[in-house]
């Protein structure tokens, strides 16, 4: 069993944004620049944000943090995302979610200029992944990709099982895994709630992206021997043991599920630490101007 980490794995992808970028500004290039907009105080999204900021330290951007308190009106933040769309010198922007219940998320998500959308949740960014066009490819299945890629794990022909639907990770990422190239032709089938065989069709998975947000839904009953199993879940479940009062747990049973593993990943420290990094990724294609002129 080979243990995915994905931490390691952004540590070295960041450098070598890193170096990228110096080589860019020596050249007289300008730096790639990145956006957030934060509304309210949402203890997960200010993690978030706060490792945001930090990899584009790491990585050599400018980054700005927009903050507005979560009694923000629509049409203000909206008024801001059309003034980020204007701004040359925003490479690229993200408004971090979730949003306040009154504020309409598909709305924001679509005033956001395309070529601007570095979270790639934009419709013409999520069309033009569909049919396999250059676009700016969503944060968690793009490091997922990252992941498979740099362990060289075998995709083509491969039954891939994707748990969860939603528009962030199980849909692109079924997309993603079924496109001509690697990682990807593979045969994907997408279980959710209304799943009559998910147990059945999990036993016979040769990888199981589990993204249900179910803390310790896969058990080793369903994981056959030498599976891949990349579990994107990360459920704060309470333990008064860590100071935090809580500890994150995955999608994944890990201890029973990993002995039967040939690749897996742990939460944290798997695929989490790569989503951040898909978003440095997209900010420096924004920044080259490598997709959308």
């Amino acid at each position: 069993m080979t243990l995915i980490d994905g931490k390691a794995i952004s540590e070295q992808v960041k450098q070598e944004i890193a170096a990228e970028v110096a080589e860019i500004v020596a050249r007289g290039g300008k730096c790639p620049h990145l956006a957030a907009i934060l509304v309210g105080h949402d203890g997960g999204s200010e993690t978030y944000v706060a490792a945001k900021v930090k990899a584009c330290e790491i990585c050599g951007f400018k980054s700005s943090l927009i903050r507005y308190e979560s009694d923000v009106t629509e049409e203000e933040l909206l008024a801001k995302v059309r003034e980020l769309n204007e701004d040359n010198d925003v490479d690229g922007f993200i408004v971090q979610l979730p949003l306040p219940k009154h504020i309409s998320e598909q709305k924001v998500i679509e005033t956001i200029d395309y070529r601007k959308d570095v979270d790639g949740f934009h419709p013409i960014n999520v069309g033009r992944m569909s049919i396999g066009l250059p676009c700016y490819v969503s944060a968690t299945p793009n490091g997922i990709l990252e992941l498979l890629k740099r362990y060289q794990i075998e995709t083509s022909g491969k039954k891939c099982v994707v748990l969860g639907r939603s528009n962030i990770v199980g849909k692109p990422m079924a997309a993603l895994m079924m496109q001509k190239a690697y990682p990807g032709d593979a045969t994907v089938t997408v279980c959710h709630s209304r799943s009559k065989d998910l147990v059945k069709e999990c036993q016979e998975a040769d990888i199981i992206i589990a993204a249900l947000g179910q803390p310790n839904f896969v058990k080793a009953e369903m994981v056959k021997e030498g599976a891949v199993v990349i579990d994107v879940g990360t459920t704060r479940v309470p333990d008064s043991t860590k100071k935090s009062g809580f500890k994150l747990t995955g999608d994944v049973k890990f201890d029973e599920v990993a002995p039967k593993c040939s690749y897996i990943t742990p939460v944290p420290g798997g695929v989490g630490p790569m989503t951040i990094v898909s978003l440095m990724k997209n900010t420096l294609l924004a920044g080259k101007k490598a997709i959308y002129q």
